[in-house]
């Protein structure tokens, strides 16, 4: 005779501004292997070392083997924890390195907000992957540059970006 099924869910009322995001690097070419070696899991072992205030769960995701494409899921406490992480070091010296020189590889990522809203971003992925497989794509300039603009939220940052768009538009392409 089976077992009964165990059938649960979550009381999430006391997380009213939970932001769950979604990351992930592919590897485009082969130089981008050490790329995706060396400078992922860094990224993903350092953000859970550092416990950032805000973040309640990081877990590591393998997208695909062929082409190597890993990830993360995090999930924080509201949008302006995970942007204070985002704009302070280490993370903005990863991503200030990763815009000068993408090592072979694309990052992107799509964030899912519990008031409503979803925004994402997609930087040297040359194959369309989630939002953009079915939705317009649009370039990530002007209104569109940050994640709090392209979320919707209101107010202004604390911190300013790790680059600028006019910085990021003097860089050459990695």
């Amino acid at each position: 005779m089976p077992s009964p099924m165990l059938r649960r869910t979550v009381d999430l009322s006391g997380f009213p501004d939970l932001v769950v995001i979604y990351l992930g690097m592919r590897v485009n070419r082969w130089t981008g292997l050490k790329t995706l070696f060396g400078f992922g899991p860094q990224i993903g072992r350092r953000s859970v070392e550092a416990q950032p205030e805000g973040l309640l769960l990081h877990e590591t995701l393998l997208w695909s083997l062929m082409p190597p494409h890993v990830g993360m899921r995090q999930y924080w406490r509201d949008f302006d924890a995970l942007e204070r992480w985002a704009r302070s070091d280490p993370h903005r010296q990863w991503w200030q390195q990763f815009l000068r020189d993408s090592g072979g590889t694309g990052f992107w990522h799509e964030a899912y907000f519990m008031r409503g809203g979803m925004e994402a971003v997609y930087n040297d992925i040359l194959q369309d992957i989630g939002f953009l497989r079915f939705a317009p794509a649009r370039s990530a300039k002007g209104a569109l540059f940050t994640a709090r603009s392209r979320a919707g939220r209101t107010g202004g940052s604390t911190l300013p970006p790790a680059v600028t768009e006019e910085e990021l538009d003097r860089q050459p392409s990695g």
